[in-house]
């Protein structure tokens, strides 16, 4: 039996055309390393998903963004929140994750959330044939063709590295 966030992931791709065939790592997929070592594929391969939150009109708002980065990069604030309208960003809470998204820091796939999020991607994933997102938990993750991932989340491809 799949964890309920997996089914829902394979659910939401399958609603978008997209088959996602999970793989489970008990050991964890938590960090880019950690996936990258399990799965066997260079760590630039693994989708990082991060959640900030984007501070709007001088602060008086703040949006609720979703970078999907190359799991070789660091994200630069300035230039997500740049990206995105802003005047600065700043990394949310796991209560604020799990709110936006539906799922865990660690698992946050590229689709299925329960709030819809503006998305920005890493153009550095779209050198890979396949890259592995996470699946919904800690120890779920899939292989996607990068630009279906930018399809199917309705992304921004801009620079995102630091």
């Amino acid at each position: 039996m799949a964890h309920p966030n997996v089914e829902r992931v394979v659910a939401a791709g399958a609603a978008l055309g997209i088959t996602v065939t999970p793989k489970t790592f008990p050991e964890g997929t938590k960090t880019a390393a950690d996936a990258a070592a399990a799965i066997g594929c260079e760590v630039g391969q693994i989708v990082k998903s991060l959640i900030f939150g984007v501070d709007h009109d001088a602060g008086a708002s703040t949006e609720i963004v979703l970078a999907y980065v190359s799991g070789a990069n660091q994200l630069d604030e300035p230039k997500l929140a740049a990206a995105a309208g802003g005047t600065k960003c700043r990394r949310v809470d796991a209560d604020t994750v799990r709110a936006a998204t539906g799922f865990p820091i660690g698992g946050v796939p590229p689709f299925g959330h329960a709030t819809e999020l503006r998305v920005f991607v890493d153009p550095d994933l779209l050198q890979y044939d396949e890259v592995w997102a996470a699946a919904g938990t800690w120890h779920d993750v899939f292989a996607i063709a990068p630009q279906e991932l930018v399809r199917a989340t309705g992304a921004v491809v801009t620079d995102l590295r630091r």
